[in-house]
């Protein structure tokens, strides 16, 4: 399907004021010129698209691409299961023959990368404190030049950290905790782990205290590394709730003593613990290799409900699971550079981590407060870490794409005419030539550089993951960073592993065919009225099957009977809840999820996340999460507005007031409802999936505050908790 015909309702509305901004006379002239600059391009751009790809050729039209068959039906049958055409005989179990193990894989990287570079790390220069116009006071940093650690230096650390871990006591196959921002000491602390067979527990920077308590007394964790930071903010206040806790390994440059905490624990810095692995008299007699069935990792989920889950991940798992991804990331070789800012404590960020190591690519650690020079704790005038580390390969969620959209499509609405006009006829003109199959070299060059240059200028391969993508934010993805995006779809409980897009294949709302690694089948749910039988598309449950899925929940075996089963041939299979449909060419499209779905009084079905989706894509809202009841008629909703736009709308209709009484003002909760309402109809939503009355939010839901997780995702009931009083005011005190 050609963009023009998907464009999303941010796109409609450039093009009508393209036309308002410009008399016809002077919109002929621009078309006439456009047509000119295509008509003289157009030999040297065809040249240079083929000169730009190597290797990668020509893939046709977008809807060629969008016909060629990418999965098939094993059996034949519309449930399927569905296999990549590149995995026909077999699911692909591991990248080079013999390495079945994370410290197999990490040392057949040193050894055939020994001298390039490994994990790097920007130092602090200075910072300084920044006090706002409405008295907030903004930590600001200076950041220097990446210094790196080389694979073999990288595995000399990793060796020295559990070697000197094991002198402190821990032993294998006994748990071991991260509780750590993401950096290279996280990274660097798990690959010490899978060496010396620790199977790591991850618990994300962000959990509450009662959170953190309860995985490491599940785990029956004994050490634990963490950052001086959350040592002193987060686990020194929940000492008494975890009486097994014995060492804390500090990451940081930190003090020999700490006084005030309790005298059972010891604090030790890694690098003292690194010189006790160092010494010979101190090193373990023979390191017990870890076997390919072993526990790797006890992944704790962010726990959107309830306290979070343990995912038990072993070593043959993660293996697989990195396999399947690599091969959907063409030409990824050491030349490649990563950067690492999303939490190492969830399954797409470690994943692509070890895909990266695996191939003997660079990673370069930062912070999405650091990510660009726009980021809120870089000092204006300096260089935040994509500028400095210009990466070629980066994974995000839809979240902070959506961001980088908006705050683009804002200066866009601020250029003058004329350069707006030019950006949306470059815009348009891009998308008819992806359409056709073509690259824009020229255009690249001239109109989306300094775009582009936003994420380093480099980029070659953006990962999407966590959520679903809208078409709006892909399309200018594509578009204005001048590379495909790879949406995915995986969960924990598969490793992360289930689809990705083939890169060649620009279509949007869908999440591609299964990786090597997998495969996957449709099973009818009929309460919610999908079937495999159902036309023109087969739909049902996503269920998961292959080598990449977990073993289950730890210490949860009602949980694991009711989630995971095993087939008849010994695979093991993971029912995700989640409502799919397959398309022609083997592509899933994600279409709802079971336990979403929300009956209204009437009868009709609303899916707050598909709702969700949709009004993201309007400008004035930040974020967005939809509630419904089923006693009641209609939706509602809560909304994190775009700061700037409201406050445009508000001085375009004489609304006074501070942020928080904007926020709190009926009259503005009906000007935003009156716009989203629009945005809402022309990207054709039913009028009972439109919220009839919302509340609008004065603070960002940050995972700081609890309402979303650190992956972004909503915290459906803390946010039903937070905003009770609206709910009820909203459904007339019901």
């Amino acid at each position: 399907m050609l963009p023009h015909r998907i464009a999303s309702a941010s796109h409609i509305i450039l093009r009508m004021k393209l036309k308002e901004d410009l008399n016809p006379m002077l919109l002929f002239v621009f078309h006439l010129m456009v047509w000119i600059y295509t008509a003289i391009t157009f030999l040297p751009s065809y040249l240079l698209s083929w000169v730009s790809t190597p290797g990668e050729g020509f893939y046709g039209s977008e809807e060629e691409r969008a016909k060629r068959v990418k999965a098939y039906s094993v059996l034949g049958y519309p449930e399927g299961p569905y296999r990549a055409v590149s995995a026909t005989k077999r699911l692909v179990t591991s990248l080079h023959p013999g390495v079945d193990t994370l410290d197999k894989m990490f040392q057949y990287a040193a050894m055939r990368f020994p001298h390039r570079e490994c994990v790097g790390t920007r130092m602090v220069i200075s910072e300084e404190d920044e006090r706002q116009s409405n008295g907030k006071v903004f930590k600001k940093v200076i950041l220097g030049e990446y210094h790196w650690l080389t694979y073999k230096e990288a595995l000399t650390a990793a060796t020295q950290l559990g070697s000197g871990l094991s002198y402190l006591g821990q032993r294998p196959k006994n748990n071991i905790a991260i509780f750590c921002e993401t950096r290279a000491e996280w990274l660097i602390t798990a690959l010490a782990c899978f060496t010396y067979n620790y199977p790591v527990v991850t618990l994300y920077s962000t959990l509450g205290g009662p959170a953190i308590a309860h995985g490491l007394n599940e785990a029956q964790v004994t050490h634990i590394i963490t950052s001086r930071e959350l040592l002193e903010t987060r686990l020194k206040a929940i000492f008494a709730q975890v009486p097994k806790l014995q060492h804390i390994i500090v990451v940081d440059s930190a003090p020999t003593t700490w006084p005030g905490y309790p005298s059972g624990v010891s604090i030790h810095n890694m690098a003292a613990v690194q010189k006790l692995g160092a010494r010979h008299e101190n090193a373990t007699p023979e390191r017990q290799q870890p076997l390919p069935s072993d526990i790797a990792v006890i992944m704790y989920t962010s726990g959107s409900t309830g306290n979070p889950k343990g995912v038990m991940i072993s070593h043959s798992n993660i293996i697989a699971s990195i396999t399947g991804m690599a091969e959907r990331i063409p030409n990824l070789c050491e030349e490649d550079t990563y950067i690492g800012y999303l939490p190492l404590a969830h399954v797409l960020e470690l994943s692509a981590e070890l895909v990266c190591i695996s191939h003997g690519c660079r990673i370069g650690y930062s912070s999405p407060q650091t990510l660009s020079d726009q980021s809120t704790k870089i000092k204006k005038g300096s260089k935040g870490d994509t500028n400095v580390l210009q990466p070629t390969l980066m994974a995000a969620v839809p979240e902070i794409m959506d961001r980088i959209y908006k705050n683009v499509m804002t200066k866009v609405e601020e250029m003058s005419p004329i350069q707006r006009t030019l950006f949306i006829l470059a815009y348009n003109y891009k998308l008819e030539q992806l359409a056709k199959g073509y690259s824009t070299p020229l255009c690249d060059r001239l109109v989306f550089r300094k775009v582009r240059s936003l994420l380093g200028g480099r980029t070659r391969v953006l990962l999407s993951g966590g959520a679903p993508l809208s078409a709006a934010t892909q399309r200018f993805m594509n578009v204005c960073f001048c590379c495909p995006v790879g949406q995915g779809y995986g969960l924990t409980e598969t490793c992360g592993a289930g689809t990705i897009c083939e890169l060649w294949d620009y279509s949007t709302g869908r999440v591609g065919g299964p990786l090597v690694c997998c495969e996957i089948k449709l099973r009818d749910w009929v309460e919610g009225e999908y079937r495999s039988t159902d036309k023109p598309r087969p739909r049902g449950e996503i269920v998961i099957g292959g080598p990449n899925i977990t073993m289950g929940y730890y210490k949860s075996e009602a949980k694991n009977q009711e989630d995971f089963f095993v087939d008849e041939n010994g695979q093991r299979w993971f029912c995700t809840g989640d409502i799919g449909e397959f398309h022609k060419d083997g592509c899933l499209r994600i279409i709802d999820r079971k336990k979403d779905l929300v009956k209204l009084q009437a009868g009709e079905y609303v899916s707050p996340g598909k709702v969700e989706a949709v009004m993201k894509n309007c400008a004035l809202v930040d974020n967005i999460c939809i509630y419904a009841n089923s006693d009641e008629t209609y939706v509602i909703g809560f909304v994190v507005p775009n700061q700037k736009q409201l406050l445009a709308l508000a001085g375009q209709y004489g609304v006074r007031g501070s942020w928080e009484e904007l926020c709190n003002s009926q009259a503005m909760e009906e000007l935003v409802l009156k716009v989203i309402t629009e945005a809402a109809l022309i990207a054709q939503l039913e009028r009972f999936e439109i919220p009839r009355k919302i509340r609008l939010s004065p603070d960002p839901w940050t995972p700081e505050t609890g309402l979303v997780t650190d992956a972004f995702k909503l915290k459906r009931k803390e946010l039903k908790t937070h905003y009770k009083e609206d709910i009820e005011r909203m459904y007339g005190g019901k």
